[in-house]
């Protein structure tokens, strides 16, 4: 094969574009049926024990008397207990209202909660309870709230009052959690969020300066900056572990230690205390080993810098990339929403109404997790294609001081018009890989309390398999993007013979790839290690916030996803870069008749 930029193209794996579109039909349907049966605005907006949603009109619902209410006015739910909340059936059994605004000062006697309804025109007493009766009625202290009433603010997410006495908040959010903690992992993240939002939001920021920072540095690499970043990856490590430690024996020795969130996490401090110091001893194990390769390491982003300057708009594909997978992912989680709430309205003794779970919808909420999967999957190679296409064609451009037109365009525009096939098939790959793996990570959660030490190792074995086998055809699956882009052949075709390359060139790009795989991962963890640090800051100086372990993992994880998504611009231009010089190592010679396309630095 003459390996050049194929100028007259064929549409490759069409079969596997249709069975994407099949599949999106179906998700389609998933979604239509999730709106019309679903009810999300009961989650979001909140509900009462009446079956009626907070924030708008409500139909009736046959045998519950107080259901059916205009409740455009009353937007936030209050609980009449809200500091003796318990628990039953995965839900909170205190009595909700919908009221139109929340106490802001505590309210002590019947006399107190009448003059707040009569001055705010917000009832806090059962609806068939009329105002003038709170003093008067033997029953107003069964139909009205606990007194004395703690002052609430109004959550402005979820719309529910929350109280803000320090006694009453902790068992407001003990609760909460506790009733998160036995549902599934969506709600446990968004317990999370909503306990420390704001913090999350000023540190997510903090890890976008970050990898804007981490990018520039790559884009004008030196080796006195390699080393400079090396030695503060080491300092913040070492300073991180220090940290995680001192605050666990901080924590472990409080003795205001009392809820059962607060002494979950001691131990989560202990667990990644424990985490930090065994990736800290084995990065620097693996640094000790891998110094003396950096020098070419340094030499190979030097050019992958050169080749981003000639097309500089690759820096924004992460940006593009991140936008649209918000999107999908707000699409996604909407219609897991709808699904969540499809239920049908029953009623129980005393008039209250409960939501239960339609049949089939647990199908439904797998198939639309594999839809997360396989389309995220698909946008992430949309954009690793569209970067091996745009340094192909810069590659083998013998004018190098004059690259061709618009290379991201017409890269985009040969992906879109012959190649989405290839990139769904190599997306449909990984999700077979990573569906399996998610699936028994769940198992092994829910069996590792039950099973044995023995029984534990073939979970262990085969989670450890599959995120091999992941990671391997990851890597492979990018050269195959590559040669696709060049040859403008099929993905299997494409593996062969990227493969047949690959194999005559292995030892020689194993020695460049490796340690500059390794520097990426170096900068990602510069990000993740920094952004977590301000994290652990944060939290421990706002303890009020009992349940800060979610939001701390997701910080971790969403420091690592944004250091990722620019920092991928530089893995892709150096995978598809090491392909093209394999593959001009083995067509050419450097001669007068087949000269090298590579820059001489490369040599």
């Amino acid at each position: 094969r003459e390996w050049r930029p194929a100028i007259h193209r064929n549409c490759t794996d069409t079969l596997w574009l249709l069975l994407f579109f099949l599949f999106w039909a179906g998700l389609m349907f998933v979604t239509g049926y999730a709106v019309m049966a679903g009810a999300a605005e009961r989650l979001v907006l909140g509900y009462d024990s009446f079956g009626n949603v907070c924030g708008r009109k409500n139909a009736p619902v046959e045998g519950a008397p107080l259901s059916g209410q205009d409740m455009t006015n009353k937007k936030y739910v209050f609980f009449l207990n809200s500091c003796s909340l318990e628990t039953q059936s995965l839900g909170i059994s205190s009595l909700s209202l919908c009221v139109s605004s929340c106490p802001e000062e505590q309210l002590n006697s019947l006399e107190d909660l009448q003059s707040f309804a009569r001055n705010n025109g917000s009832c806090l007493c059962v609806y068939n309870l009329n105002v003038s009766s709170y003093t008067l009625d033997p029953k107003a202290a069964e139909l009205c709230p606990t007194l004395p009433v703690p002052p609430s603010k109004s959550f402005p997410l979820l719309n529910r009052c929350v109280p803000q006495s320090p006694e009453c908040y902790s068992q407001y959010a003990s609760v909460l959690i506790s009733t998160v903690n036995e549902m599934d992992v969506f709600h446990r993240i968004l317990s999370g969020i909503l306990a420390g939002r704001d913090t999350m939001i000023g540190l997510s920021v903090l890890a976008l300066a970050f990898s804007f920072v981490v990018v520039l540095a790559f884009r004008f690499i030196g080796t006195l900056l390699v080393h400079t970043l090396i030695a503060l990856l080491v300092f913040g490590l070492l300073f991180v572990s220090g940290v995680l430690w001192w605050l666990y024996y901080d924590y472990r020795n409080d003795p205001s230690t009392e809820l059962e969130t607060e002494k979950e996490n001691v131990k989560f401090l202990l667990g990644y205390a424990i985490f930090s110091t065994v990736l800290t001893v084995v990065l620097l194990s693996l640094i000790l080993a891998l110094r003396k390769r950096l020098q070419s390491t340094v030499q190979l982003f030097q050019i992958v810098g050169e080749i981003i300057g000639r097309i500089p708009f690759l820096l924004f594909q992460p940006l593009w990339t991140f936008l649209i997978l918000m999107m999908f992912w707000v699409f996604w989680v909407a219609v897991l929403l709808s699904l969540g709430t499809a239920g049908a309205a029953q009623t129980t003794s005393g008039g209250q109404v409960e939501y239960r779970a339609l049949s089939g919808i647990c199908y439904m909420v797998w198939y639309h997790f594999v839809g997360l999967i396989w389309t995220s999957e698909f946008i992430l190679v949309c954009q690793q294609m569209t970067i091996a296409g745009a340094v192909v064609s810069c590659y083998f451009n013998r004018n190098k001081s004059s690259p061709p037109p618009h290379p991201v365009l017409s890269s985009m525009s040969v992906l879109f018009c012959y190649h989405l096939g290839t990139a769904v098939k190599g997306s449909f790959l990984i999700t077979v890989l990573r569906v399996p793996r998610i699936v028994l990570s769940h198992l092994f959660k829910a069996l590792k309390q039950k099973e044995s030490a023995c029984s534990k190792c073939p979970f262990r074995c085969c989670l450890c398999w599959c995120w091999c086998q992941e990671t391997c055809l990851r890597y492979s699956n990018q050269h195959v993007y590559t040669a696709t882009a060049i040859n403008g052949t099929n993905f299997c075709t494409s593996a062969k013979e990227a493969g047949i390359v690959l194999e005559n060139s292995s030892a020689k790009l194993a020695s460049i790839s490796c340690p500059g795989d390794f520097l990426l991962f170096l900068a990602k963890v510069f990000v993740v290690c920094f952004t977590v640090f301000g994290g652990l800051m944060a939290f421990n100086y706002h303890r009020e916030l009992q349940a800060w372990v979610v939001p701390l993992l997701l910080i971790g994880f969403f420091a690592y996803v944004m250091s990722h998504s620019f920092l991928s611009v530089f893995e892709v231009t150096a995978d598809a870069l090491l392909l093209c010089f394999a593959i001009d190592m083995e067509t050419n010679d450097g001669s007068a008749e087949k000269p090298y396309f590579m820059d001489q630095e490369l040599l």
